[in-house]
């Protein structure tokens, strides 16, 4: 990795004590032009004024937000555009232009154009196959409004009806012996985008020493799930980054952990332990997904995970909220050996060899310690770490959306009310458990992430939900929208 110096955190390049001043991240170093959102680049620049005046720095956060806005999509920004075009094109206007098209090439070549084939009004119909010697050349025009300006000469008399003008990406190209199927078109570029994706992965990660930089760029956007485990492994810190070492870490790991389970796991029901042991018993039917976590088989599991990290950390012990923690490693490193599994709630770890899932289970401890060695002051006494955090997410918003943060006061809402359980579960109950989990692709690819980045997430759901929360006038009765979506009352955020 890059020395400190050269890559510090974007929250600590300023000497303000609390985030606000953003500079670039992974995800944003090298972000996909999108006409859509950067528009103003378009435009002509405003003449700079003779007198020298000090520059006026734009608001960062909203930098920071409009670069990163494509961190959630499935892909990158050529496949969404990708399929908005294969379904929104217009299926005659697509037909009339590659017509065009044809008769250009045709009076070009001094051959009589083709006919143009009739289209009824509820369906298309297929075009004639063209002359053998023309088919080295048919490919879709890249853009109707560039098809519609080179021909502008020979159609003024038969203008070409464009409601919206929509381009494809170059690799969008398509014969004219059939239109395939939109959804066709669509998933099949995604179909190559990720396989693209998951090569980079496989290379970075088998690499004799693995660019441990590169890949935390290349997970900012995701981590494809066959590389997930192996990728959170790494980036967590568990595993060390030489590939000829990993096994043999693991192996040490592993047994190291299980040596912690024989050492300390029957003291559960000594008096000394036995408040912290119950209280582990009974927050764990309590969690998500319900199917997964009241498997017999699974709750053991997450007992003794909580209970070794808790005997293990005297100075915090356990607490209500770590338990959310254990759950996204415990599915990402266990659906490796489920495979044909797409849905949670319906994973069965009965399927699974009796030795996989003790290796799972000693993987997941050791990724959720690593994890919680950053955020440990979030769970010491009196949670000093979640209280710093929520008067920072405070000030920040105070910042970036004023307005929000007036009517917050004005009503007498405190962050703390809402805010603590985001930092105590890091979202895990606001978001379903695919979201948690791709969220963490981009915690884990940022230094400092499930501390300090983490605020910023929790800001970006104020400023999504800033409409709701300004029309809203009585916070006590009425219920405010979460940050998934759903309507909770406030009584649930607390």
């Amino acid at each position: 990795m890059a020395s400190d110096g050269a890559r510090k955190q974007f929250w600590k390049r300023s000497t303000s004590k609390v985030p606000g001043s953003i500079q670039h991240v992974y995800g944003a170093q090298h972000p996909p032009f999108d006409p859509l959102l950067h528009s103003t680049l378009l435009k002509s620049t405003p003449k700079v004024p003779t007198t020298p005046v000090k520059a006026k720095r734009v608001s960062t956060f909203q930098e920071f937000e409009s670069n990163t806005s494509d961190a959630w999509d499935a892909g990158e920004d050529d496949d969404e555009l990708l399929a908005m075009a294969a379904q929104s094109l217009n299926t005659e206007v697509v037909m009339e232009t590659a017509h065009r098209v044809l008769r250009n090439h045709s009076q070009q070549q001094g051959r009589p154009a083709p006919q143009q084939v009739p289209t009824p009004e509820p369906e298309l119909q297929p075009v004639a196959e063209p002359p053998p010697a023309l088919i080295g050349d048919l490919r879709l025009v890249k853009s109707v409004s560039e098809s519609h300006t080179s021909c502008a000469a020979e159609s003024a008399s038969d203008p070409v009806p464009l409601q919206r003008s929509q381009s494809l990406p170059h690799s969008a190209t398509v014969t004219l012996g059939g239109m395939p199927e939109p959804s066709t078109l669509g998933s099949s570029a995604l179909s190559e985008r990720e396989a693209s994706r998951l090569d980079k992965f496989k290379q970075l990660l088998a690499e004799p020493n693995t660019d441990l930089e590169e890949l935390r760029k290349l997970s900012w956007s995701g981590i494809p799930k066959p590389v997930r485990p192996m990728t959170w492994k790494l980036l967590s810190g568990y595993l060390p980054a030489n590939v000829e070492r990993r096994p043999a870490t693991l192996q040490r790991k592993q047994k190291e952990y299980f040596a912690f389970i024989e050492h300390y796991y029957d003291s559960r029901n000594d008096e000394v332990h036995q408040d912290t042991y119950r209280q582990i018993h009974i927050d764990i039917p309590r969690m998500s997904p319900e199917a997964l976590i009241l498997q017999p088989k699974v709750t053991e599991i997450f007992e003794r995970i909580l209970f070794i990290w808790a005997i293990r950390h005297p100075a915090s012990g356990y607490v209500q909220g770590i338990n959310d923690l254990v759950t996204p490693f415990f599915v990402v490193f266990i659906c490796e050996y489920i495979v044909e599994e797409e849905d949670v709630d319906r994973l069965n770890i009965s399927r699974v060899p009796a030795e996989v899932v003790r290796n799972v289970e000693a993987d997941t401890y050791w990724c959720m310690s690593k994890l919680l060695d950053g955020i440990q002051d979030n769970y010491t006494f009196a949670q000093p770490g979640i209280q710093m955090k929520v008067k920072m997410l405070e000030e920040l918003v105070s910042r970036i959306d004023e307005p929000v943060h007036q009517h917050l006061d004005q009503h007498e809402v405190r962050y703390l009310q809402f805010a603590f359980r985001w930092m105590n579960n890091l979202l895990m109950r606001e978001l379903p458990l695919h979201c948690t989990i791709r969220l963490w692709d981009t915690y884990q690819s940022e230094p400092e992430g499930f501390s300090h980045f983490h605020l910023y997430v929790c800001a970006a759901f104020l400023v999504r939900w800033r409409k709701e929360i300004l029309e809203e006038r009585d916070f006590q009765t009425h219920r405010v929208p979460s940050s998934a979506g759903k309507l909770k009352s406030t009584d649930q955020l607390n």
